[in-house]
C-alpha cells in the first residue's frame, strides 16, 4: 500500500454560508491531523482546487485561494478541476501513477459532490479510496453520514496505526 492524501475543494469561497463555514472549520480539523500524519510519514498530500470560470472562482481570485487554517503548503501538489471529480480532465490519475501510489485518503467539500464523485472515479481507476472520518464537509452536514456510510471510512486512530 502506497497511500496519498487528498483535500477537496477547501476554499475560501465555500465559506461564506455561516452552515457551509462550520462544517468546513470542523472538518479542517481532521484534515490538518492528517496532513501532519502524512508529512511525519514523508507520504504525498495533494490539494485539489474546484474552478468556476461564470461564476470567477479561478487562480488569483481570493475565493479559490486555500483558508489560512488548512496546512496546505505551496510545495504540496495543486490541482485544478473544473468538474466534482478530480480525475476528470486533470492530471491527477498521472501524479499518482508516477508516484506507484495506490491507496488514497480522501478529505474536503463537499462530501455528497466532489468528495463523493472523485471516491467513485478512483474506484473506477482501481485504486483504493477511503474517506477520513470526521475531515469531510457539506452544506447540508446531514448529508456527510451518508457518503460515510456509502463509502469506506477510516479513523483517525487507525489511520495513525497503519501508517
Amino acid at each position: 500500500m502506497k497511500p496519498a492524501l487528498l483535500v477537496i475543494d477547501v476554499q475560501k469561497a465555500f465559506f461564506k454560508d455561516p452552515e457551509t463555514s462550520h462544517s468546513l472549520n470542523k472538518a479542517i480539523i481532521q484534515i490538518n491531523a492528517g496532513i501532519d500524519l502524512f508529512r511525519q510519514k514523508g507520504l504525498p498530500i495533494i490539494c485539489i482546487q474546484h474552478m468556476v470560470k461564470e461564476n470567477g472562482l479561478l487562480p488569483g481570485t481570493e475565493g479559490f485561494d486555500l483558508p489560512d487554517s488548512l496546512s496546505i503548503l505551496p510545495t504540496d501538489p495543486h490541482i485544478h478541476k473544473t468538474y466534482g471529480n478530480a480525475f476528470n480532465k486533470t492530471p491527477l490519475e498521472e501524479l499518482l501513477r508516477q508516484q506507484n501510489i495506490d491507496t488514497l485518503v480522501i478529505t474536503g467539500y463537499c462530501a455528497e459532490f466532489c468528495v463523493l464523485s472523485t471516491y467513485r472515479g478512483a474506484l473506477d481507476l482501481d485504486l483504493t479510496p477511503v474517506i477520513l472520518r470526521g475531515a469531510i464537509a457539506s452544506r447540508n452536514p446531514s448529508n456527510i453520514p451518508f457518503v460515510e456510510n456509502v463509502s469506506d471510512i477510516i479513523s483517525y486512530a487507525i489511520l495513525k496505526k497503519i501508517l
